[in-house]
This record gives C-alpha cells, structure tokens and sequence, in this order.
C-alpha cells in the first residue's frame, strides 16, 4: 500500500516538519512494515509553470514534426512577454495549458535547461510530458493541462509534484491498512492525535425505491449497497488532484467513474464496481455460479465458472466475479467525441455497487481463476462490512459533484443481521504474554485506541471494532497492547531450559556424524524434502522399486515436487549441479556434499487422522492417532562428491574421488553411530552395477541388516541430472545404524605396551571379497588382535588367471604385558589358517613354493 503524506495529512493534523521518515520510524514502532520512503520531485529545481499556448509554426524543412510555439507563461519569466519554445510533440494545440520549464531550472536525473539554438530557432525552455517530470508516462505526448489554471502559475504545486510516499508491506492481518483510514487510524494513534474518519458520513435510510437487489446466499454475501446516479456528463474528466492521488497510490487513471471507485477503495478500503444502468437487465443478483457458465471479465479473458464461485449477475447471467472482477458486458464506457458532430458518447447512468463478500470465498475464486486484483487482496484479507454503505455515499457524492450527475433518491441496502463480536480477557493478560507489568488503565487505553468498547475490571468484555477482523482471541487482543505499548520497551530476556534436560541422543549422533563428515572435507547442504517422477525417472529407479511409493501433499509448493523425499539423493544431487554449474567447488576443485534428514516411507498402514479440537490440549489418544497417521520416518544420512579427491603437485600425483571414498564416508558414518559396517558388492541403482557397494550392520538380534548402498553412479544417470563424470554417492540410514551400535561410541584408548605387526599376503579367487578374507582373519586371530587392515591388492600373471593377492597389516597387543614374538607369530599363524580354511586362501610365499 502506498501512502501520500499529503494525504494522510487530511486525516491527521501531524506536526508541521514531520516528514515522511518520522511518520514511518513511528509505524514501524507500531508494527507496520514500512519498506520505503519515495521522495517525489526531489531532483526538480527552479521554474516550473503553466503556459497557455499562443501560436504554432509548423517547421517543415525535417524529417520529423517540429513546432516553434509561443507560450504565454505570465510574469514567470520576468519579462511578461511571451516564451519561445521548440517542441516536437503534436499532441496539443493552440489555446491548451501545458506545463513549462525556463531557463535556469532542473529536471529529475540532472537535466539542466538552458536556452539554445536548435532547429534554426533559439529555444528558451521546455515544453514538458509527463515522464520528464518524473509522472507516469502514458506515451500521448505532452502533458495537457485542464483550462481552469492560469499561465504563470507554480507547475509543481498544480501538479503536487513534491511529496512524500509511504510503501507499506501489509501482512495479512493487518488487511485495514491496505486504505489511507486505516494508516491514517494508525499514524493518529501512533503519535496520540484525533483521527478524521472519512467514513463518518450521513448515509440516507434505505427504501424501496432503489435499483432492486437479490442475495441469494447471505453467507457469502451479508452486506450489498447499490446506488444510482444519472445524468453524468460523458466528456468529465477526472480532475488533476484525483489523478495525482491515484499515481501516487500505484494506480492508472481510466476514466471519472472508475476513477472514483478506485479513489474510493484506497481511502476506505471498501472495494466498489461500477455498472453502466442502460446494459444491466433487471435486478442485480448475488449468487453461486451454475457449473459451466461462462463469463468474460475486465481483463478480456472468457472464463468457465465452477459451482462454488460467487457471481453477481442479472437476467442474462454472470455479469461479475464477487469481489475479484467484473465483467465486460456491463462495464462503464470510456468516453467518445464524434469527430464530425463533436458530441460525446458515454456511460451516463452509473449503478454503484458496495458489497462484503466473505473472504475465504474471494480467495477461493481468485486462486481457481488465477486473478489478483486490487479488489481481492482486500476482501482476502478484511474489509470493514460497516463501510460498505458509506462507501457507496462517498462514491455517489464525488460523481454528483465531479460529473455533474443527479443522485437518485433510491437506496438500497442488504444487510445479513448478526451481532458485534466480542472476547472476554483477563486485564493482566498481556502483561504475562509478554513479562511485563501493564496497569489495567494502560490496557483498557490502548484497546480503545485500537477502536475497541472495553467494559469490566478485572476481567474485561471487549468489543471488537468491524474492521479488526483478526481480532478473535485474547492473544490477539494481548498482541495490540503490547505493540502499541512498544516492543522497544520489552525486556530482553534470555530463556532458560529446565533444568536437568539436553540433546538427546538422536540429536547428539546427528551432531557427532556432521562433525565427523565435515571433519572428512564434506559440506553439508540443506534440500527441501520435495520430490517429483521425474527425479525418480533421472535416478534410472524400476517402476517397482519401493523408493517411488511416496507420501503425496494436498497443497504442494510447486506442482513438478508433490511428493515427500523417499531418498536424499535427488535434492543433493541437484545441489551438486548447481555448484558444480556457477564454479563452487572448494579449494581442492573438488565438490563433496552431505546432508542429514528425514525421509518418509508410506507402509499402507496409516490410518486417517481425527480433526482436533482448538480450544483444549489433545488427549494421548488423539495424539496417538496422529501418529499412526503419519508415514514412517527414518533418519537418513547421504553424500555425494565429485572432482579431485586428493590434489596433484609437487609431493606426487593426485587421486580422483572413487567409489572406495564413498565406503569410506558410510565407513566414519557407522563409525560415529558405535556401529560394525559390513560391505558386500551389490548392484542397486542408481548406482554402476560394477561399482556398487552394500552396507550392513549387526542388529542386537545377531542378523545382519541391510542399511544403505555406496559407490559410483551410473554413466546414465550421471548423463540425466548433469552431473561430473564418476560422480560418487552413499546413502545410509542412520537410525538403523544407531540401533546396531547402541549409539555408543567407545573411547579409544592408549596402552603402555609396544604392539606386534605382521604382514600376510594371501592369494585367494578373484570372486572371493576381501571383506570374507577380513572376517575371517578377526575370527582367527583371536583376542589379541587389534586391527587388519588392507594395504595392497595385487593380481598378474605369476599369480595365474582368476587370483589375486590380498595384503593384511596385522597389529597384535596385550592389555597387561609385552607379547612375545611367539605369541604374535601364534597368532598370525592362527589368522591365516582360519583365513585358509574358510575362503580357501593361501600364503602367497607358500603358494609359490608349492608350485615349484
């Protein structure tokens, strides 16, 4: 909403040098989002008059029209004689009052004027359009101003260029605020003046003399004025101080009955429509559409009316959308001058129409229809029902008075009866919402301020104002006086947890994994958890896989993402394009990604939720039924990463991210979570069958469990989604992991005794896992092992075809003493054989002297 200072002057006796600034540091006190102050006419300097056009020379001797025009502009100039002005405009003539600009001022953007010779002709000043006053530009030319100014007169308090403009956000409760009473409401009681309401009116009694009305649903209509005025002169025109309040507002000057509505609608908030009386057909009717019918509005469009939308319409159907559009048919004409005869034509009987339109309704047809106007913003949000009729009075006085029209006695006024709403409040409510203490006076004051009828003492009955729609509870009620008291003045206070109460454990592995991820090069990145088909089908998923079974919103945020994740995957693959694509990567030229999140897995056993009851605490049985309501959803964990792993440079060659660093992450994943990881080959997409990874943990059963998958994607799915060659990605679910490790994590420990390590080299079948070989190893080595681990994989030609060679570093150590080298001999020895025994391995020295 913009707000004119001078404006909101007529409603609020501000102090003579408040400006814009002051007044928007006092609404923002109050809670309004002011987002700017537009200063108008800041960058004109010196003369600037009106001029009555004398004579025009037709200069013929260009290729474009040029006109040498004299220009009486009174004692502007200080001369009294008449100014010479070149000008290439012809969209006036002879006898027209035009806007002026001398010698010696400046225009906005530091356009200086200066006479000077142009065209063959000395030119001493400008003959200005709008847009080089900084107006709105309607492309017609030169600014023609009504005759009624005399030359020599100040251009810029004729055309109320220098002002100030307030651009306020209006949230949707505040939807008063989208008119200059209630800013005015808020300026008067922000800074503690009388408010001049423009809706205190003298509104005649209704009769039965008015254009006849219908309201065939009071629930979504309960208030429709309807007034007529004829006789209005088609060639009226909206008088300049109109048309500069509307573009000072934002709006596009049309024609004076239009113009007026819309005048209207900013200065009460009450949205009108004006109807041209000789194409209406009978009476006016509110009512729902029929399904089906049809109705082209304002905007050109032919629109198909579904059965809940609310149209007014006469005999021959649908003549407007309530409270977001009327229709074309019976819309008020532009006026017409006949070019021969000079007549105008035009709309000259005019049926007013002010309404109230129940909100959830407009904003219903304005999202079916995909229209935003003006009008729907408002009833979405609040209209004061209250000013309808006043609305319609103010309509009817500026037409009589601005188109020379004849109000007709006529008053018609529908009105669906229901009482003032009303809440009851503790007096020491909002001083223990917000921890302040506010004396009971100070309450009462600034409820009243608001437009409240407060009664009572300790509890107090508050009687809601009719344009304070939001106000519905004690809370809201709370709201008003603690903002209008000043959130300035609330203590700031730090909260303080019971005592006794931390991070839970799901919440201290959650930090320990992103800790232990970041701590491995990974960035973590946060996706919304919205999904479509098509990431699915990018993912190369079969059609049966479990993954594309998902959870589908009744109101997505966009209609390509309806679904809930069922895998972290798509969201940080794409975030991995978008960095790779604008040339984030780190400062290693690699892009190594993690995120942490839920995922929701439909079992077909959710049961349908029961709606709650607002004004008490769900029972455990209701919370309970929410819960089965809800898919299940567990914890995942996922990386993906891209680019150089390990850089190149002096100190050697550098080393690609493969799917081995994959492992590694679920790896330090289980490792955080207190878990023994398993992995077996796999083939599981969207990962390369040849390079796929199945992670598995031991449950508190003994059994193994399938927990996630790691490894490279397929070249396919690399191709769908854009993404680096050899892109790698793990995905693991972290509450499974948790459950296997107890969500304990031992603390490692330094022993005072040297450890043992020997080396086995074991030729085993090239189908045989090196994981088996491991396991198998532990198993035999028994309790004074430490740890394996792998260091180097060999296969050629001494080996034979189908072998490959597996070597194990072996670290033993005892708890209470120095291992002989007996002891640790013994228990490699032991290692191997079981090794042997259960994946038919064997000593690669060994082997070799076998063969000889």
């Amino acid at each position: 909403m913009r707000a004119p200072l001078s404006w909101l002057r007529e409603y609020v006796e501000l102090p003579a040098g408040e400006t814009g600034r002051d007044v928007a540091a006092k609404l923002i006190e109050a809670g309004l989002e002011v987002e700017t102050v537009d200063r108008l006419g800041a960058g004109i300097h010196g003369p600037l008059v009106v001029g009555k056009v004398l004579a025009i020379e037709e200069l013929t001797e260009f290729k474009k029209p040029i006109r040498y025009c004299q220009v009486d502009v009174g004692d502007a100039n200080g001369t009294g004689e008449p100014q010479n002005i070149v000008c290439g405009a012809t969209n006036f003539r002879v006898g027209d009052k035009v806007v002026v600009v001398l010698p010696g001022a400046v225009l906005p953007g530091g356009f200086a004027i200066s006479a000077r010779k142009t065209y063959g002709k000395v030119s001493e000043g400008m003959i200005c359009s709008g847009g080089e006053l900084g107006l709105p530009d309607d492309g017609t030319g030169i600014l023609v101003l009504p005759p009624e100014y005399e030359p020599g007169a100040d251009a810029v308090e004729v055309l109320e260029l220098v002002d100030e403009v307030l651009d306020i956000a209006v949230t949707p409760d505040r939807g008063y605020c989208l008119s200059m009473r209630g800013i005015a409401r808020e300026t008067a009681t922000a800074y503690g003046l009388q408010l001049r309401d423009p809706a205190l009116l003298d509104v005649p009694t209704p009769n039965a003399e008015g254009y006849q009305v219908e309201v065939a649903d009071p629930r979504g209509c309960d208030r429709f004025a309807a007034r007529t005025v004829t006789g209005l002169r088609p060639e009226a025109a909206s008088p300049l101080w109109l048309r500069r309040r509307l573009q000072k507002s934002g709006m596009r000057p049309v024609s004076l009955p239009v113009d007026i509505t819309n005048y209207v609608m900013l200065e009460l908030g009450s949205p009108l429509h004006a109807y041209d009386r000789t194409r209406l057909e009978g009476p006016i009717t509110v009512r729902r559409a029929v399904a089906g019918e049809l109705l082209t509005t304002l905007d050109g469009t032919k629109r198909k009316l579904d059965a809940d939308d609310l149209v007014i319409a006469d005999e021959t159907g649908p003549i407007g959308l309530a409270g977001v559009m009327g229709g074309i048919d019976s819309e008020v004409a532009d006026p017409e001058q006949d070019e021969q005869s000079g007549e105008w034509r035009g709309t000259t009987e005019v049926v007013v129409e002010a309404a109230h339109f129940d909100p959830v309704t407009v904003a219903r047809t304005s999202r079916r229809h995909r229209i935003s106007s003006e009008a729907s913003r408002r009833f979405e949000r609040g209209v004061d029902p209250e000013a309808a009729a006043a609305a319609a009075q103010r309509t009817v006085d500026l037409l009589v008075l601005l188109g020379g029209g004849t109000a007709e006695a006529g008053v018609t006024y529908f009105v669906t009866p229901h009482g003032p709403h009303t809440v009851k409040i503790p007096a020491s409510h909002p001083g223990r919402v917000a921890g302040v203490d506010y004396p009971r006076e100070a309450v009462v004051r600034r409820l009243q301020q608001v437009g409240c009828d407060v009664y009572g003492q300790d509890e107090l009955t508050v009687t809601v104002p009719s344009w304070r729609s939001d106000l519905t509870d004690p809370n809201d009620l709370a709201e008003e006086v603690i903002r209008l008291e000043g959130y300035a003045n609330l203590p700031s206070t730090l909260p303080r947890p019971p005592a006794g109460r931390g991070l839970t454990e799901r919440q201290r592995l959650h930090r320990r994994v992103g800790r232990a991820l970041a701590g491995a090069g990974y960035v973590e990145a946060l996706n919304y958890p919205f999904v479509g088909a098509d990431s699915f089908d990018q993912l190369g998923l079969a059609e049966d896989d479990p993954r594309r079974r998902t959870v589908t919103l009744v109101n997505p945020l966009s209609d390509e993402e309806p679904a809930m994740r069922t895998t972290l995957l798509p969201g940080l693959l794409a975030a991995l394009r978008r960095n790779d694509g604008r040339g984030s990567q780190g400062s290693q030229g690699s892009l190594a990604l993690f995120e942490t999140g839920l995922v929701f897995l439909p079992t077909g056993e959710e049961t349908r939720a029961a709606r709650l009851r607002v004004d008490a605490r769900p029972s455990e049985e209701e919370i309970a039924s929410l819960g089965a309501a809800l898919p299940r959803q567990p914890r995942h964990v996922a990386v993906v990463l891209a680019g150089p792993r390990e850089q190149p440079g002096w100190w050697g060659e550098g080393r690609a991210a493969g799917w081995a660093d994959a492992v590694e992450a679920a790896r330090t994943v289980a490792h955080a979570a207190g878990a023994e990881l398993t992995v077996r080959a796999a083939q599981f997409a969207p990962w390369h069958p040849g390079r796929c990874a199945a992670l598995y943990v031991h449950g508190a059963d003994g059994e193994e469990q399938l927990v996630g998958h790691a490894g490279e994607l397929h070249p396919r799915v690399v191709k769908a989604l854009g993404l680096p060659q050899r892109t790698c990605a793990m995905e693991i679910d972290l509450d499974a992991a948790e459950s296997a490790g107890g969500g304990v994590v031992p603390a490692p420990s330094v022993s005072g005794f040297p450890v043992a390590t020997r080396d086995v080299a074991l030729v085993v079948d090239e189908s045989v896992p090196a994981a088996r070989v491991e396991a198998a190893l532990r198993e035999g080595a028994g309790e004074l092992l430490e740890s394996v681990r792998l260091f180097d994989v060999f296969a050629g030609e001494q080996l034979g075809s189908g072998r490959k060679s597996l070597a194990y570093a072996l670290r033993f150590r005892a708890a209470d003493r120095t291992l002989t080298a007996e002891e640790a001999s013994a228990a490699r020895d032991a290692a191997v054989a079981s090794a042997a025994e259960r994946t038919g391995a064997v000593l690669r020295g060994a082997e070799a002297a076998a063969g000889a």
